[in-house]
């Protein structure tokens, strides 16, 4: 489970929208550990066999974490900050690669 750092200063707290659900998470924090926080920890499914998969390495190695945000395809949730009115997709299957990606 995870848990914040006690003591830490206070972050302003901003709202996402994640599957159409509203969302609070803290400035700052990563978008997979905001979704992490909210209780979501499968972001996509794999394109053969439609397992799920969630964060693994939260440093942009794995790949596990791919979602959609703002209408952009295969964005590494651990490698974006969360802003005021994001609008986040969790990925199911395979997506195209987008030019200049």
């Amino acid at each position: 489970m995870l848990r914040r750092i006690e003591g830490l200063a206070p972050r302003r707290t901003v709202s996402l929208q994640v599957e159409g659900r509203p969302v609070l998470a803290l400035e700052g924090d990563s978008l997979a550990v905001a979704l992490m926080q909210a209780g979501v920890t499968a972001l996509r499914e794999t394109p053969v066999s439609g397992a799920p998969r969630g964060p693994l390495c939260l440093m942009g190695v794995c790949f596990e974490c791919l979602v959609e945000v703002d209408g952009r395809a295969n964005v590494q949730a651990c490698m974006l900050g969360v802003r005021e009115g994001m609008q986040v997709r969790l990925q199911r299957g395979a997506r195209r690669a987008e030019p200049g990606a």
